[in-house]
């Protein structure tokens, strides 16, 4: 296990009147090579939880191990674990600031004390990994790309970094259809790679669903569930009641049974949903 979280709790401004508690005991393990979907409505503690992976947020209560690293002693080394889980923010184009995209993808290396030989190699390289050309844009100021760029760029520059772990807060969000779809295939592709285990926080139930292996559900704080998303979409009522959407594919599921068609449970995806649509209709176009 790359992370395994145990009876993690953590509370805001303690002992203020603004006091907040946002975690409490949650345990978690993410598997070596998994993607886990993490989703929650707003306050639900799963920004909270993701920023600890990384040591944003030092531990208060439970402990945090992380590639051997006990995240809860008095001084974890943040600079080996920095190296081993890379950290993309929601918005991350705004992270943006220096005057090049080689320099801004390189920034995190700089920091690591390589040479600039070995800076170079690794900027040009994470360029190439997300899908721009470094002749292109190596040379060219960060803010002159577009917003799908930009969050590119914010990408490789964690990348440059060489993660196992990529740790993501809302990749797509403010994009269009086109972007996001980009960005998600992005991330696929980038567990060829170096990258091993991807942890990506999401609002749309559709895309969590269909990139995600198993989907951790975040509310007021505790985890409600973690199950395969096969799974998990069968609790479609619970989730509606804790405030969550469902897959669009699990809406039409649900009102097929309510007119007395049974859809079987392994019917999930809009192509399973196809299949199972053209099968019951006797195999027809």
């Amino acid at each position: 296990m790359p992370i395994s979280v145990k009876n993690l709790s953590f509370t805001y401004n303690k002992k203020s009147a603004y006091e907040k508690r946002a975690l409490s005991d949650v345990s978690l393990e993410i598997r070596d090579g998994e993607v886990l979907g993490i989703i929650g409505s707003t306050g639900s503690g799963k920004s909270t939880f993701v920023q600890h992976l990384n040591g944003l947020l030092r531990v208060q209560e439970g402990s945090i191990d992380a590639f051997g690293i006990d995240l809860s002693a008095k001084k974890p080394d943040f600079r080996t674990l920095r190296g081993k889980v890379g950290m993309v923010f929601q918005y991350s184009e705004y992270q943006l600031f220096e005057d090049t995209v080689e320099k801004d993808v390189g920034f995190g290396p700089k920091n690591m004390g390589l040479t600039a030989e070995e800076i170079k190699i690794r900027a040009r390289e994470s360029i190439a990994l997300v899908g721009l050309s470094y002749d292109e844009v190596a040379q060219r100021s960060p803010f002159e790309l577009s917003g799908g760029q930009k969050r590119r760029v914010a990408i490789a520059g964690v990348l440059a970094m060489r993660p196992e772990v990529l740790v993501l807060d809302e990749p797509t969000a403010g994009l269009d259809p086109k972007g996001k779809q980009e960005i998600l295939d992005l991330i696929v592709h980038l567990r060829g790679y170096y990258v091993k285990t991807v942890v990506i926080i999401s609002h749309d139930m559709d895309e969590i669903a269909n990139y995600a292996d198993r989907i951790a559900v975040f509310h007021r704080g505790e985890l409600k569930y973690v199950l395969p998303a096969r799974e998990l979409f069968e609790h479609d009522e619970e989730l509606i009641g804790i405030g969550l959407d469902v897959p669009v594919t699990v809406k039409l599921k649900r009102r097929l049974r309510e007119r007395g068609i049974e859809v079987p449970q392994d019917v999930f995806t809009d192509e399973d949903l196809i299949r199972f649509a053209v099968s019951a209709a006797g195999g027809g176009e």
